[in-house]
């Protein structure tokens, strides 16, 4: 018979996204009870007759929605899964597709189809010499093969032609727009593990699930949003396969940043009333100075600078926070936040534009979505509650967090952590979402990779519990090895100029073991040591009066007491040369445990222990503090003695191997009084930019 690769390229994941988990089970139990009689002519075309009557036809260079059945659903139906289902049956064990075939049965989940790799890569048949199923990947696209992940095809071979041809004049058109402005991408080429080319871009994941087959490629936005990323898409692979063909992940940058004149020309209107916010201080800042970053917001926002926007939301926060006397104000954080967007101007003005975040959405509603809880955080004072709950997106291999924050009412009591859990978005309780799995078709998400559920009667979200079972996890989320985790974490660039996501340390850790377990009282904090098959990071978690039973929770499932400990999830992050992970879950035998919904009041251990301080790690945040009384105090109201700290503090740093930090403070003390507004706004930032970056770099 005529081998068809459009159809045995359809493995059962992409059949699951082109229509949902629900609709593959049912074809699946249909076929296996009654399987359809499958016929094939010669120019390719199949057709398959149900015992029902109803008859699915699928012509050769027509994609599986398209393709007519008789049952008359205008979206991927039963019969049409079921077809291609048939179809591959027959196909992987030689029968003739004139004659019924044998039903076929469910692979495990996430395992792609075995078809032969000369029909997955779009050649005519080929004499197999091989085994697919068994042999390696093929990296370099030498032609040998490697399952389904060759390598013999590339997205970046669809023309200018085929995507206008398939979005359209007015969704090219678009695409060509956010090409000029420049984006940053993600691209996945395909793996035995997953045969998919795909690629992240900003707030959607495209997938190209069947190989030289533009109609297949998949955006897991809703249908009628975002119909430029397919067309962006294509473009970050051309770019990737011109940089190395053989790397199974790169990011890429994509359009002639040069064009992104209107974002740098937006961020430079933040720097004027940085300049007066640094000369009269936040505690002395007029009441005019709100509304002059408040129309700077606006011109950030008109020219899609999405990082520079939300830094400056922050920043205003902070302004609010300190005028209302609010616990929320922190001194440190607002410094930073004037810094980052010093940071981004400069970065932007040399061309770096992908630091403006001007390829991203605000907004993007997301398609059919399976998403895996990884746990949740609780936050807050006695003004405010904020609960996050993260969740792993396997498909587009990366964490979306959805957030909620609860004000107190004066005089009121904060809602306990346990309170927060039962609380509900749509028909969830957070607890839930925290620990399940989540299926939802009402996904919104964010540039920052927020995600809200909203509430549909038609598009609706279900919850099911977990197992705790992320082995299929992709690597991006699943980590293994520690020691690689950490050589990623160091190599990649500044926190201030990288995109403003939520999550973005979120991992999950498959453990191999746990020991050292032990409570620090002075600083009411519990430490541990992580084992995973390969590297070991500390566990760390402070109390919080936010969540009060976490400690006592999180001790107990370490030790083993509920089961041997199988994964962590967490904030996984570099301090002083070494990780840490900050839990999020923990997954025992079949369950998993959120600490910081946990009920158990923490008993406090007696003690007296100080914490310990690394003198360079203490030098340093000295330093951090003294700059930040700058824009707190205001440059024209800083006391004499400051000049005199900053001095000291300027020797301390050179005393522990520091020395062009120490410069850069000496040259902040010594030319603050006499430099003109911007100049003095660029010697503050130097400083404090140089501090935050050393610390982050310990």
């Amino acid at each position: 018979m005529t081998m068809r690769p459009d159809l045995l390229a359809l493995t059962d994941d992409s059949l699951i996204a082109l229509a949902n988990r629900g609709i593959f089970k049912r074809a699946v139990k249909e076929n296996a009870t009654t399987p359809p009689a499958v016929t094939e002519s010669q120019d390719g075309t199949v057709e398959v007759t149900f015992s029902d009557g109803i008859r699915t036809t699928l012509p050769p260079g027509t994609t599986l929605e398209a393709s007519p059945c008789t049952c008359a659903a205008n979206t991927v139906c039963r019969h049409r899964v079921m077809a291609v289902l048939a179809y591959r049956a027959s196909a992987e064990t030689g029968s003739d597709a004139s004659e019924p075939d044998a039903p076929p049965t469910e692979p495990a989940r996430g395992e792609a189809a075995t078809v032969p790799a000369d029909a997955i890569s779009g050649d005519k048949a080929k004499p197999r010499t091989d085994d697919a199923s068994t042999s390696p990947p093929d990296p370099a696209g030498t032609g040998e093969r490697g399952g389904s992940a060759s390598r013999e095809w590339s997205p970046a071979e669809f023309t200018d032609e085929h995507l206008r041809e398939l979005l359209g004049a007015r969704a090219f058109t678009a695409a060509r727009r956010a090409h000029r402005a420049g984006y940053r991408a993600k691209v996945h080429r395909p793996t035995v593990a997953d045969p998919v080319p795909s690629v992240e871009l900003s707030a959607v994941t495209v997938r190209f699930l069947v190989p030289n087959e533009i109609g297949y490629a998949r955006a897991d936005a809703a249908r009628g949003s975002r119909t430029d990323a397919i067309a962006l898409a294509v473009w970050a692979y051309r770019v990737a396969d011109e940089l190395d063909a053989t790397a199974e992940s790169l990011e890429v940058t994509v359009g002639a940043s040069a064009d992104g004149s209107a974002a740098v020309a937006a961020t430079a209107t933040v720097l004027p009333p940085l300049a007066d916010l640094l000369n009269d201080g936040v505690a002395h800042a007029g009441p005019d100075l709100a509304g002059v970053f408040t129309a700077a917001g606006r011109a950030l926002d008109s020219a899609g600078a999405r990082w520079p926007y939300d830094a400056l939301g922050d920043l205003l926060d902070q302004l609010a926070a300190y005028r209302d006397r609010s616990a929320r104000h922190d001194p440190l954080r607002t410094a930073a936040l004037m810094a980052e967007l010093v940071a981004r101007g400069r970065a932007s003005a040399r061309d770096w534009v992908p630091v403006l975040g001007t390829e991203e959405s605000a907004q993007t509603p997301l398609r059919h979505l399976r998403l895996t809880g990884l746990g949740a955080n609780v936050t807050g004072d006695s003004e405010s509650r904020s609960v996050e709950v993260y969740f792993a997106h396997p498909e587009a291999r990366i964490v979306l967090t959805l957030h909620h924050t609860v004000t107190v009412a004066d005089g009121a009591e904060p809602p306990s952590a346990t309170a927060l859990a039962a609380r509900r978005t749509g028909s969830a309780r957070y607890s839930d979402l925290a620990a399940g799995n989540v299926v939802t078709e009402s996904a919104v998400r964010s540039a920052n990779r927020t995600v809200r559920l909203a509430n549909s009667r038609v598009a609706r979200t279900s919850v099911l519990p977990s197992s705790g079972d992320w082995s299929k996890l992709p690597p991006e989320l699943l980590v293994t090895d520690l020691d690689a985790e950490a050589t990623r974490l160091a190599a990649l660039p500044p926190s201030l100029i990288r995109p403003r996501v939520r999550g973005e340390s979120i991992r999950a850790v498959a453990v191999s073991e746990i020991t050292d377990i032990h409570y620090l009282p002075g600083e009411q904090r519990l430490e541990a040591i992580l084992h995973a098959p390969t590297g070991s990071a500390l566990i760390t978690y402070t109390h919080s009066s936010a969540t009060p039973g976490a400690l006592d929770a999180l001790a107990h499932t370490l030790s083993g007491e509920a089961g041997p400990v199988h994964y962590l999830a967490g904030s996984l992050e570099r301090q002083h040369g070494r990780l840490t992970l900050t839990p999020t879950a923990v997954v025992t035998d079949s369950k998993v445990h959120v600490p910081a919904f946990a009920a158990t009041d923490h008993q406090l251990q007696p003690g007296t222990a100080l914490p310990h301080q690394d003198p360079l790690a203490a030098t340093l945040a000295s330093a951090l503090s003294l700059t930040a009384e700058v824009p707190h105090r205001g440059r024209r109201h800083l006391p004499p003695t400051w000049y005199d700290r900053a001095a000291e503090t300027s020797t301390a740093l050179r005393r522990v191997g520091l020395r062009a930090a120490g410069e850069s403070l000496t040259a902040l003390h010594r030319q603050l009084v006499t430099a003109n507004d911007s100049a003095a706004l660029a010697l503050w930032a130097d400083a404090h930019l140089r501090l935050l970056i050393t610390t982050e770099q310990l």
